[in-house]
């Protein structure tokens, strides 16, 4: 609604309310371009939900010979931050491979309801697989992922993460092998133990 509307609602004047409105007192309020004040309507205001602001950086190389990588990657990222004005309140830097779902660093910021923007150098840094199942369900919160460079990261990096992807299926092959005679011995066990009944 307009300042003058809002100020006949709140019962004072019009010269008082922009005087509120200049020293920042009437919460979400902003003056569009061609001048007119605007002021949210509180019953509507109170029914909406509180849109995360505050922006994060998150940044993450695969191991730790790649540390002087991880400062870099945070430092180019806060100056892209400041570049663009955001009022950075994270800076989350991580070790560990963008195959592996269980970073805790990460889940802690996925799961900060205040975080309204993470931003992250490259795709990859967030997660080498499901970055649009992420993107999805922050976007779905009212949140972002804000990626500076769209360009595909490192041969190191992609090495380092192809030997990780065969190592877990390999592990996984021969669990199963086990986990599949272990299942035979029980369904034999089973067995036995009906016929003794």
């Amino acid at each position: 609604m307009k300042l003058s509307l809002w100020a006949r609602q709140q019962g004072i004047c019009y010269h008082t309310a922009w005087k509120m409105f200049k020293e920042k007192q009437i919460q979400g309020s902003y003056q569009l371009p061609t001048g007119t004040i605007i002021v949210p309507d509180p019953e509507i205001s109170r029914t909406l939900p509180v849109q995360p602001s505050k922006v994060a950086i998150y940044s993450r190389v695969s191991s730790s010979e790649n540390r002087d990588n991880l400062e870099s990657q945070a430092k180019r990222l806060v100056g892209y931050c400041e570049a663009k004005g955001y009022q950075i309140s994270k800076i989350i830097k991580e070790i560990g491979s963008g195959l592996n779902d269980s970073r805790p660093k990460l889940e802690a910021l996925l799961l900060d309801a205040e975080i309204g923007t993470i931003v992250v150098e490259h795709k990859d840094r967030l997660a080498r697989f499901g970055f649009n199942y992420i993107q999805k369900m922050l976007e779905r919160n009212g949140r972002s992922i804000e990626v500076v460079n769209e360009a595909e990261n490192e041969e190191a990096d992609l090495m380092s993460d192809f030997v990780a992807i065969i190592t877990s299926f390999t592990a996984r092959l021969y669990g199963q092998r086990r986990s599949k005679r272990k299942t035979e011995k029980i369904i034999e066990e089973l067995k036995r133990e009906d016929r003794d009944n």
